[in-house]
């Protein structure tokens, strides 16, 4: 079974991976993986930074590799098309499988409307995760190398902040003791 390795987020140099166990998981980070190549998984993990960009499945024939998100929310990035809510749904099965929870599933707009069949297909995986949130398409994003230092429609900003509240919802944050 492929194991998916962090990768730090560009520009959190020294970050080598997941908290090894006994270790806190530091507050407020989550864990991004992507359904498929291209859905938007590194631009997300910079614009929800602190994130763990676990990329996407290299080809494993075998299915989705084991996910190990440490004790972090876990994303799951997809786009709006037919094809990648049938591989949104592929990768909610294999993941919950292994007892893996995902907290959101963020579905990240092309530019063009939904279609229905993938708009179904995203309301089956529904029951399997913690909440869906539309990510809307912004147009800046596909021509810059530093999205985290673009200004945001407001859309965006909400969909980011819907995201982390989700996130954060599914995973509380323990309490210290005074």
């Amino acid at each position: 079974m492929q194991v998916m390795s962090a990768r730090p987020v560009p520009g959190r140099p020294g970050r080598a991976g997941p908290p090894t166990p006994g270790r806190p998981v530091p507050a407020g980070e989550l864990v991004l993986a992507g359904a498929h190549g291209g859905a938007g998984v590194t631009t997300l993990a910079v614009l929800l930074a602190p994130a763990w960009d676990m990329g996407t499945p290299r080809g494993s024939r075998r299915g989705f590799p084991r996910l190990r998100p440490g004790g972090r929310p876990v994303v799951l990035v997809t786009r709006n098309t037919v094809p990648a809510s049938g591989w949104a749904v592929a990768a909610v099965n294999a993941i919950t499988q292994t007892g893996v929870r995902i907290a959101v599933l963020a579905v990240v707009s092309d530019g063009l409307p939904e279609p229905a069949e993938a708009a179904y297909r995203f309301r089956l995986a529904e029951s399997r995760v913690g909440g869906i949130v539309r990510v809307p398409f912004v147009p800046l994003l596909r021509v810059t190398d530093h999205p985290a230092h673009l200004p945001l429609p407001r859309a965006a900003r909400r969909a980011l902040a819907e995201i982390r509240a989700l996130a954060h919802a599914a995973h509380p944050v323990p309490m210290k003791n005074p």
